[in-house]
């Protein structure tokens, strides 16, 4: 053989291993990630082929596959209160995808995963349609809808913009992930490609500055206001302070350094005084604004310190967890650099930020005697067949704060709750908070309320914010999340508070 023909034939086996090598790699490696291109509809058709998993909530479907009367074989079906779940199963769309539960769960839906490949593997030889696991949620189909409802018809300024979370405190659970306004995920499911397309324009934002597909629960977050004096008493009592500290009841203090003053709410002297002070156990019941600037500058031995790691041990400036759906809202205690800073910081305000998620874990966690449990929303994964492929298990975090100091909080917030007109049974602190910003440059606070029921024994703890109250800049907490949250304990109890 010449070397003008070597040479060619050694050419085209360096092709033809090289278009071995491409092939193994795009099938191998990039497997994945072309499946999953959005550009790749065949793997969409054949998605729709089969019938996907259910989603449940205890022995409510919130979401399953129906036969479809349109070119798909199958199309998702949302049935029941079907906003009321978005939050909780996002949605599963032809044309945009998936999100929440559709989406985190998506490999055990559709059956793909790796722990069903036994399942898939015996169906080619049964002949069987291939179909995809389920996910049971811990969420509690009745405490959902109570949240939902509370929310939708809150005392708001048109349509409630806000949030509730309900963890059950001794295992992490959550209970309700309700976020208002929301959206109807069936109309994104339907095989007609041009009701999908309007449904999303009409939600998205812009044009649509209500954003309905907003998950508010854990996606957004805000300065939680005076809901963040349940951690810097926690910081507090870890400094070694009594709860009977005298602390100043001055209607205003001036914020060192600066020409600024702090006041309380209605520009009022702290009730109860003597002397001009209050206890800390007094400041935290009518929730006082100048006492605790008071106590975070002059009576904390090491302040700034003590309430950055306080807030740290509950949750703040960590990454967010996944519940598996993805937390984008991080919550943050901000970077206090003075004594102006941390006056304000103490009151739940300057770059303090906070989602309603952390915000009930800070109650679930002294619901829980001090002790942090890891939030969850997938209590199991099923094949098929019913088979458990998964369980989740109740898992501790930390120990923010030790039980005697939980115990003290507890009864610092079931005054609190006395004081705002609730039930005796119930342990709660409101916050109002003030913001820069607002739908059409309105600066309506955010109203916020975190409480846990029974005040001993929990089994459920809340977190609700709104960020619209009918009251306008009169809107607070007490008169408009507090009620919100106290029907979603009324409905984990069984109306069993008391009231």
């Amino acid at each position: 053989m010449n070397k003008p023909i070597q040479k060619v034939g050694l050419l085209l086996c360096l092709l033809v291993a090289a278009l071995v090598a491409n092939v193994t790699y795009i099938q191998v490696f990039e497997a994945s990630k072309l499946r999953n291109d959005p550009a790749n509809k065949r793997m969409q058709y054949d998605e729709y082929s089969r019938q996907r998993g259910s989603i449940t909530a205890g022995s409510d479907v919130i979401a399953h596959s129906v036969p479809s009367e349109g070119n798909l074989r199958f199309q998702r079906s949302y049935p029941g209160a079907a906003a009321a779940f978005a939050p909780v199963t996002g949605f599963f769309s032809f044309n945009y995808r998936s999100s929440g539960l559709e989406q985190a769960e998506d490999s055990i839906l559709n059956g793909n995963d790796d722990r069903l490949f036994g399942q898939r593997f015996m169906a080619l030889f049964t002949g069987r349609d291939p179909r995809g696991g389920n996910v049971v949620t811990t969420i509690k189909s009745s405490v959902q809808r109570a949240a939902y409802d509370a929310l939708k018809n809150g005392r708001c300024s048109g349509t409630c913009r806000g949030a509730v979370v309900a963890i059950e405190p001794g295992t992490g659970k959550v209970l309700a992930l309700a976020s208002s306004p929301s959206f109807d995920p069936n109309k994104l499911a339907s095989p007609d490609i041009g009701e999908q397309e309007k449904a999303y324009n009409s939600w998205s934002n812009p044009p649509n500055t209500a954003d309905p597909m907003l998950n508010r629960a854990i996606n957004q977050n805000y300065p939680p206001g005076s809901t963040f004096k349940v951690v810097v008493t926690a910081a507090a009592l870890r400094d070694g302070i009594d709860p009977e500290i005298r602390l100043t009841a001055a209607r205003s203090i001036e914020l060192p350094g600066t020409e600024t003053s702090l006041t309380n709410y209605g520009n009022r002297s702290c009730p109860g005084s003597v002397g001009g002070t209050v206890s800390l156990a007094q400041a935290f019941q009518y929730s006082c604004n100048t006492a605790f600037v008071d106590l975070a500058i002059n009576k904390m031995k090491l302040s700034t310190a003590t309430i950055t790691e306080t807030a740290k041990r509950f949750g703040f400036d960590e990454p967010s967890p996944a519940l598996p759906i993805p937390v984008r809202a991080d919550s943050t205690v901000g970077k206090i650099t003075n004594d102006a800073q941390l006056g304000q910081a103490a009151i739940g305000q300057f770059d303090v930020r906070t989602s309603a998620l952390q915000n009930a874990i800070v109650a679930a966690t002294v619901a829980n005697g001090g002790v942090r449990m890891q939030p969850y929303l997938v209590d199991k994964l099923q094949a098929p067949d019913l088979r458990t492929l998964r369980t989740t298990s109740p898992t501790k975090v930390n120990e923010p704060i030790t039980a005697a100091q939980a115990a003290t909080l507890t009864s610092l917030m079931t005054d609190s709750e006395r004081h705002s007109g609730g039930s005796v049974t119930v342990a709660s602190k409101t916050g109002t908070a003030e913001h820069s910003g607002g739908q059409g440059g309105s600066q309506v606070p955010y109203a916020w309320y975190i409480a846990f029921g029974p005040s001993t024994n929990a089994r459920i703890a809340v977190a609700v914010v709104v960020e619209n109250g009918e009251l306008g800049v009169d809107s607070t907490g007490a008169t408009v999340a507090a009620p919100i949250g106290r029907a979603v304990i009324d409905a984990a109890l069984g109306g069993g508070t008391g009231r």
